[in-house]
């Protein structure tokens, strides 16, 4: 039976001191009653002798410090999983949003997680098509892997974020695949976009939704990535299904993890993030991956707006260390109206490699590749060389090379939100833009390709 108090001392903010308490542990979950009934929940942060720093999931207006009562429950936070989450909408702390009713729970699981040990890892080697080719063709996505998309504010990337989760499949294979879609702090109407473009078209059936809305408390903004990776271990590991899982957008998740630590009177890091910063993102990060054994498989992409454009700034930097590469938006192409404006140059993904090539892909994919990395640096250049010294100054060969950067911004890159490619079609664009330049520039390429694909 769960021991009540009414020795609430005070309120700062998110936290609240409570005196006198026994046998509470941290994490632990509480529950505060207030004179006229109302139930608030609450969290364990740290534990002084007999004093207990918690922490308020909902605001603290009206509390009363006299006539409140707080309840500790033995436990720590908990989602309810089953099989019927797929094509549900949930808030930060699991609970049904979309008017539906709640989930009769399987089980019951932390949602910390348990660590996945190293050496039960499967190492990541299976292609997943996005249907956008700057991902597909030149930066590949594979199952198992952690690949961010680094953005900035007001450029496109919840557009891309719901263009990937409704085209994203594993092919060859009929696998069961999953997406999990995790919100934190943003606006009503983007949370609409996602939810409407998702029931448009069929995706919301194979879809767990968790939206923590920028007027939701910040604590429920912390606890919202860690309901979406349990969720998404429920059904990757116990239901053997591949699960994607999307977040946008983690800069909000570190702005409410730096205001719970400020609250806390903790000491600073860089930019005012708490130290912790990296660990808490690893943990986060890490729950990714394959297991041996499990024929299911997470995929993470988080999606994080870069401040003032900066990529390194804490949140892109010590993303970027955590993760195997990352995609790059860029505010200059998409000045110059490209959809998706994926600066492929600076994007990478570390293990494109293994998911491509021979019975993956196709067995030309990795030399096309190169080349048209190669192609598309060379034309940049060319371009630069053209506004500094006029068309005129530039070899024949170099005026080629130009056009070809501007045609594959245009035919390769932009390919707007709702065009699906396969990577056959991917791969045939690829060839048609290298046929803009003569065979024998084509030097990454294998003859035994150029002869088949290049002659065609």
């Amino acid at each position: 039976m769960p021991r009540e108090y009414r020795t609430i001392q005070e309120v700062a903010g998110p936290l609240m001191l409570v005196k006198d308490v026994e046998n509470v542990k941290y994490d632990e979950l509480g529950e505060i009653e207030l004179p006229n009934g109302e139930i608030r929940r609450c969290k364990v942060l740290e534990i002084n002798g007999s004093n207990a720093l918690v922490q308020l999931f909902e605001n603290s207006a009206g509390i009363n410090l006299a006539e409140s009562k707080v309840r500790f429950i033995g436990r720590s936070m908990e989602l309810a999983v089953s099989d019927d989450m797929l094509s549900r909408v949930f808030d930060g702390l699991g609970r049904p949003k979309d008017g539906g009713p709640e989930i009769i729970p399987e089980k019951r699981l932390d949602v910390n997680g348990t660590p996945m040990n190293p050496a039960a890892r499967n190492y990541p080697s299976e292609f997943i098509q996005t249907g956008v080719s700057a991902i597909d063709g030149l930066n590949t996505l594979v199952r198992g892997q952690k690949l961010p998309i680094f953005s900035a504010s007001g450029l496109p990337h919840a557009n891309l974020a719901a263009q990937i989760a409704r085209q994203a499949t594993v092919l060859g294979k009929d696998e069961q695949f999953a997406v999990v879609f995790a919100a934190m702090g943003i606006t009503f109407e983007e949370s609409n976009y996602f939810i409407e473009s998702f029931k448009e078209t069929g995706a919301i059936d194979r879809t767990v939704m968790f939206v923590n809305l920028a007027n939701d408390p910040a604590v429920e903004r912390i606890a919202t990535p860690k309901m979406a990776l349990t969720a998404a271990e429920y059904l990757a590991f116990e239901k053997n299904m591949h699960v994607l899982v999307i977040m946008t957008d983690i800069t909000n998740y570190a702005d409410a993890l730096r205001e719970v630590s400020a609250a806390r009177k903790e000491v600073p890091g860089r930019r005012g993030y708490p130290g912790y910063m990296y660990t808490d993102l690893a943990t986060l990060y890490e729950r990714a991956g394959r297991k041996k054994g499990s024929d299911g498989s997470i995929t993470l992409i988080p999606i994080l707006t870069m401040p003032e454009d900066d990529k390194t700034h804490p949140i892109p930097d010590l993303t970027g260390y955590i993760t195997e590469g990352q995609v790059i938006l860029s505010r200059e192409l998409y000045r110059k109206g490209l959809m998706p404006p994926i600066d492929v140059l600076p994007s990478l993904s570390r293990l494109k490699d293994k998911g491509i090539g021979e019975g993956k892909t196709r067995a030309d994919h990795a030399n096309t590749m190169n080349q048209l990395f190669a192609a598309y640096a060379r034309g940049k250049e060319a371009k630069e060389l053209m506004v500094i010294l006029g068309e005129a100054a530039l070899t024949d060969i170099d005026k080629l090379y130009a056009r070809f950067a501007d045609e594959f911004e245009n035919k390769y890159v932009s390919q707007g939100y709702e065009t699906n490619r396969t990577i056959e079609e991917t791969l045939e664009i690829g060839w048609e833009l290298l046929r803009i330049l003569p065979r024998s520039e084509l030097k990454r390429i294998s003859d035994e390709y150029l002869d088949k694909y290049y002659e065609k």
